[in-house]
């Protein structure tokens, strides 16, 4: 071959590799990061229009609710209970002991209570009351004068009877020594009177 460049012998100058391949393959990864970048703000741009943040969110401060129970004051009685000067109390004596009826009731009266009839008991119970005392009234006083009653005397029975009217009666018992001491006497009143707590149900707040 003639010219300013000539090829002798059996070896070849060593040509360059075409960039060509390069920058295709540049090409390509350019592109594959272009559509991941797409991809994912397209994502970003559903969850914005659909919410989809804010209810996983919702959904998890409604797991963390949790219910708790607090304790108020329940709803009183449909029947008041009368107060200690509201009730007659006739006070009788069926133990053989004297004097322990007209003691009694003044002590009752001390405490509040008016006092009806005082003596002894009739013979239907007279030397028959075991135990400190049996508490006798009509059946609309089970609920109301009774329960006042009974916490001036521990132990005792309490029963109805027939009669007309709403006074009650204290019939001291054979195992009578006294009355229930004045200050425990109305600290069962007072509780006695005051509404008791209830739990009730309530949730803990999500806000």
């Amino acid at each position: 071959m003639g010219g300013k460049y000539r090829i002798t012998g059996d070896k070849y100058p060593r040509m360059r590799q075409p960039r060509r391949r390069g920058r295709l393959v540049l090409g390509v990864v350019a592109s594959v990061a272009a559509l991941s970048l797409v991809g994912w703000g397209t994502l970003q741009l559903i969850d914005v229009f659909t919410g989809g943040g804010d209810q996983a969110s919702a959904a998890g401060s409604k797991a963390d609710c949790v219910t708790k129970a607090s304790a108020s004051p329940s709803t009183p009685s449909a029947t008041a209970l009368p107060k200690p000067g509201q009730i007659t109390v006739n006070v009788l004596n069926a133990t053989a002991r004297g004097g322990l009826a007209k003691k009694t009731a003044d002590e009752l009266k001390k405490r509040g209570f008016k006092i009806g009839d005082v003596g002894n008991a009739t013979a239907a119970y007279d030397k028959k009351v075991k135990g400190t005392g049996l508490l006798l009234g009509p059946s609309s006083a089970l609920k109301t004068s009774l329960p006042v009653l009974g916490t001036q005397l521990a132990a005792a029975q309490t029963r109805t009877d027939t009669r007309k009217g709403t006074e009650v009666d204290l019939i001291i018992g054979t195992a009578f020594k006294n009355l229930t001491p004045r200050a425990a006497a109305d600290k069962a009143l007072a509780a006695l009177t005051a509404p008791a707590p209830t739990a009730t149900a309530t949730k803990k707040s999500c806000g």
